[in-house]
Formats: structure tokens, sequence, C-alpha cells
């Protein structure tokens, strides 16, 4: 087994487990608690069955289980589903000694964690991400939100308290779930592992899950580790997002598809502010692995509207993570010119 910690300071803070199995004995790794008398288990539906044999073993070591049905997907993530989730809490009697588990995808753990971060002011988060996408990226971190015209702009900072990465899980996925996922694991290779790109490079698609969820989420625990609530370095691991949640909120397409574009479209930022000279090298990696380089068809002004009305606009303006190689990032903030340049790489004049 594979053990990841966050730290704040000294302190550990919240602890990811990589291995097979995980999920097939989930009460035997749910964080020790001798107060604990439930756990509320949000899910969506194509986990269900999942959920519900993770709620079997929960109520065989001795603590009540519910099991709670999110829309599937980025429906999910509206304030009205949280509202319908904490009434069903509170008919269930949550309190602040239970636990809220969330079983699924990037939008079932932001939710879930979105959830513990608020009911009763903050209730014990575990997480357990069934795709790529939500194994490196989502359930790690301490980073929870809901959409509210944009992606994400409601949220809070809160650490689950372990995280379950089963392995056996994200070996099932479907190939289109697992080049989602890529995305976000390539991303954290191009701005904090340089041998993981290399291994995306050796391996294509088929890179070793094992090692491709270990070598993301140590980039991401590292990073997270020092700078909790992205008062600096964190933001390196939004590259590829400035341009990427634009063009997935106008063209409605997936979050890793559109990170794919986003990093395309920053490669070219990078290009044109720090000199960084292997931006056609990169944009090949990311199609040699069967994602996006181009966006659909979306208007210029809304992608930069979009952008501006973006979590990570800050009192300098528009926001871009850019490499000046690959593992080692910076953040700029490019003026119009470059804004439009990096749309026109992705297709978008």
């Amino acid at each position: 087994m594979h053990r990841v910690v966050i730290t704040e300071g000294d302190e550990p803070v919240s602890e990811i487990l990589i291995a097979g199995g995980l999920l097939s004995d989930a009460a035997g790794y749910l964080p020790q608690r001798e107060d604990r008398r439930q756990v509320a288990i949000l899910t969506q539906p194509s986990v269900r069955s999942l959920a519900d044999s993770v709620a079997e073993s929960i109520l065989d070591g001795g603590v009540a289980a519910s099991v709670i049905p999110l829309p599937d997907g980025e429906a999910a993530k509206t304030l009205s589903v949280i509202e319908d989730v904490a009434l069903a809490l509170n008919r269930l009697g949550l309190t602040r000694a239970d636990t809220v588990f969330g079983i699924g995808g990037g939008a079932t753990t932001d939710t879930a964690g979105f959830v513990a971060a608020t009911y009763l002011r903050g209730v014990e988060c575990v997480l357990a991400p069934t795709t790529l996408l939500g194994a490196v990226d989502a359930a790690v971190g301490g980073k929870t939100g809901v959409n509210v015209g944009g992606k994400n702009l409601v949220g809070a900072f809160r650490h689950p308290s372990r995280v379950l990465v089963d392995i056996d899980v994200l070996e099932s996925l479907p190939m289109d779930l697992r080049r989602q996922g890529t995305a976000e694991a390539l991303k954290t290779g191009f701005v904090g592992d340089p041998d993981l790109v290399e291994l995306y490079r050796e391996h294509g698609i088929d890179a070793p899950l094992d090692e491709v969820v270990g070598r993301a989420i140590g980039v991401k625990a590292r990073v997270v580790s020092e700078d909790f609530r992205e008062g600096g370095l964190r933001a390196v691991l939004n590259y590829g997002h400035t341009a990427g949640h634009a063009v997935e909120v106008a063209a409605g397409i997936s979050h890793g598809e559109a990170v794919a574009i986003g990093m395309v479209a920053a490669g070219a930022v990078g290009e044109r502010t720090v000199g960084f000279d292997r931006r056609v090298e990169q944009e090949e990696l990311i199609a040699s692995l069967g994602l996006p380089t181009r966006s659909p068809n979306v208007h210029a002004g809304e992608i930069e509207r979009l952008m501006a009305l973006d979590k990570k606009r800050d009192t300098g303006g528009i926001r871009f993570v850019v490499l000046e190689d690959f593992g080692i990032p910076r953040v700029v903030h490019p003026d119009a010119a470059t804004v439009r340049a990096s749309l026109h790489a992705i297709g978008i004049d």
C-alpha cells in the first residue's frame, strides 16, 4: 500500500491510501473514531452498487450507514443539491462525531467535501474517488466547491481526513474516463514531475495506474502542504485551468478534455511570456494520448468573459500558470494580445 500524507506545518491533516481492494473492506479503512455512530454516504448513480456494498461493510462493522444519492456529473454541484443533502442529514440526525463519505467521480467528491465542510460548520469527510480524474485531482487537497454561474465559485477549503484510492476500481474504468483523468495526471507532471511526463511518453494512455496515481498525488500533496489556501505556490496546480474552465462551461465538454485544451492555450502564453520552447512537444504529447487540443466552436468574447469571472483572477487581472520548462511553473498576467493568441492556438478566433 502507498501512503501519502498532507501536512500543515508539521501536523498531518489528510492521509491518502493507494492500493487495490481498499473498498472491499471500507469499514477497516475508515479513520479510527470511537464516538462515530453513523456514516452518510453520498454517491452518484453509476457507482450506486459500489456505495451499497461499502454501506454493508460499514454496517457489519457496527456503525450505521445510509446512502444519499446525488445527480450525476456537474448536476450534483449546485446549491439546491447541497440544500437537499443537508435536509437529508437533518433527517438522519448526523452529528459532529459522524462522517460524510463521498464515493464517486470528481463532482461527487467536490459536493461531498463541501457538504462536510459546511454542515454543522464541519464534520469528518472521507472520500473514495472512482475516476482517475477524481483520484489525482478533485478528491485530494481539500478544495471543495459548487458551480454558481462559473466553475466552483462557491466553496470552502477543508481537508478530507482520509482518501481511499482503490486501484482495482480505477483499472475497471472505460477508456474515455481514463483519458479524462489522464489530462489532470499529466498536468501534475508538467508542473512538478517531469518523470511522470516521461512515463506517459513511454507508455502512452496505458501508463501503469499505480505509478501514475502515486506520482500525481505526490506532486499535489507537496504543493498543498506548502500552500493550502492558494496564497502563492498552489496556484501552479491550475495549469491549463484558466482557459480550460472557460471552455468547459461555454462548450459543455468534460473537465478532462477542457484541461487538455487549456494546457495548449497555456503553452502558447508561456511561449510568449517566459520563452517556453516545448509548446509543440507538449501539444503533440497531449494529442498522442487521445486528448483534444482544439476547442469546440465557441465565441471568443464568451471565453474572455468567463476567464475574467474565474476565481483564479486577482488584482493583476487574468492569471495564467505557464511553464519555463517541464517541472518549472510560473504565474503570469498576460496582456490582451497574448490572451487572444492563446485562444487562437486552440482554434478560437
